[in-house]
């Protein structure tokens, strides 16, 4: 089911090496073009675009865009206990991990009365984009509004699809977590057209522009992302999701094996790639994911995600270039299941999270660790960040100084001011002394 690419006896650049690693690249390609013309269109025509958009890709038509506040009542009154209490124990642990997240103020005295102040201002409005096609992530509701709440964001905009078999409406969990955490401006809009919603602002929806827009999805959601990125912040490319494990002789095959199997769930675009320099390890994850895979309720879509061109079985020679793969892949969720994990986690420097241990698998931050499950993928891992408090927060510089020290840097700034041929610059200064 998964193809192997044997790495084992090569020498490789680091170009050749990204070149050799599983990426569905011509999927990104696909995607950015379909994605570009459907933020455009919405940008546009707005509502009617939207509406279009939901009859075309979700088999909706004549709903409410606008979530109504009852919606959102009803959908809390009716939630199962169960899951309730679930969600109730994920905020309270993503709140707490968040709080840790927020910087501190730091004043720095350069000099007498000279003072430079770093701050952290929350940015006004927020757009957050839960997916629901092909399963239902109250999950994400948490992990996009949680730390938002906590960074001090005083207005959010959830997002997310129109469902077929609740006539229209968002799915109820979805609504439910929403709901949860005091979340009641909701719009039952989908994909790319989403994202280009509200990042342009949809008047006749009411629904204003925001500052930043966050949320995983599928490649054309990451391919939205990047097409409003620069009009408004986004937090980073959280498309199709990835998991990358590194495993070793004295990994539990079937551990491994279902772990990549719990990600390929998601989506035919997942991708699931194990690095290993245990050759026997390779055949016996492979013969337990052909037997384990065919069980699972959703066994055609974790086939086609794991027989697709972005999953793999990666053979090296050594612990270290099983490093080195992983650091160039860059994976949103990186597992390790090798001697020693805790000690040697520091060497896997590029990843989205790292999963130390057997104990630790990519459900459990997917859910209840208390860490964020909005990580960047497609590589971005090896510059970008997981979604966090910070994502929400910009910092700014607030300079202080007295008449004192600015004498004490005239004429230093006099000077630069004329090398640089603006000695406007240095007259503002001389004024001050005049």
């Amino acid at each position: 089911m998964m193809r192997t690419i044997d790495l084992r006896g090569r020498d490789l650049t680091p170009a050749e090496l990204l070149a050799a690693l599983p990426r569905a690249t011509e999927a990104r390609a696909t995607a950015q073009a379909v994605a570009d013309d459907i933020v455009a269109d919405v940008a546009a025509r707005g509502e009617t675009a939207l509406r279009e958009q939901a009859e075309r890709f979700d088999g909706v038509a004549d709903h409410a865009v606008r979530v109504p506040r009852e919606h959102l009542d009803d959908a809390l009154a009716n939630l199962d206990e169960d899951v309730r209490l679930a969600l109730t124990e994920a905020i309270t642990r993503v709140r707490a991990a968040s709080a840790a997240q927020i910087p501190a103020p730091a004043v720095t005295e350069l000099a007498p009365g000279a003072t430079v102040t770093q701050r952290w201002q929350p940015v006004s409005r927020v757009g957050v984009y839960v997916p629901g096609g092909k399963a239902v992530y109250p999950s994400s509701v948490i992990m996009n509004v949680v730390p938002a709440q906590v960074a001090g964001v005083h207005d959010v905009a959830l997002a997310s699809p129109p469902q077929r078999a609740f006539d229209g409406r968002v799915h109820p969990t979805i609504l439910a977590a929403a709901a949860l955490l005091g979340v009641d401006e909701v719009y039952a809009m989908g994909g790319a057209g989403a994202i280009g919603a509200l990042a342009h602002g949809v008047p006749s929806l009411g629904l204003e522009p925001v500052d930043v827009v966050t949320g995983p999805g599928n490649n054309f959601v990451a391919a939205a992302k990047r097409a409003v990125s620069g009009f408004v912040g986004i937090d980073a490319e959280a498309g199709a999701t990835e998991i990358l494990v590194v495993a070793d002789d004295t990994a539990d095959a079937a551990l491994v094996a279902a772990d990549l199997i719990s990600q390929a769930e998601h989506d035919e675009q997942a991708g699931a790639v194990l690095v290993t320099d245990s050759e026997v390890l390779a055949i016996a994850v492979a013969g337990d994911i052909a037997g384990r895979a065919a069980q699972t309720k959703h066994a055609e879509r974790v086939a086609a995600a794991l027989s697709g061109p972005q999953s793999a079985i990666v053979l090296v020679d050594s612990p270290a270039d099983a490093v080195a793969v992983s650091n160039a892949y860059g994976p949103e969720h990186l597992e390790l299941h090798i001697a020693d994990a805790a000690a040697r986690a520091g060497e896997f420097t590029n990843a989205g999270a790292l999963f130390i241990g057997s104990s630790s698998p990519v459900s459990l931050g997917d859910y209840l660790a208390g860490s964020n499950h909005v990580l960047p993928t497609g590589g971005t891992s090896r510059f970008a960040a997981g979604l966090n408090a910070s994502t929400f927060l910009r910092p700014q510089q607030v300079i202080e100084y007295s008449r004192d020290a600015l004498a004490e840097v005239h004429e230093a700034i006099v000077a630069l001011a004329t090398a640089e041929d603006l000695p406007a610059h240095g007259e503002a200064v001389t004024a001050r002394f005049v």
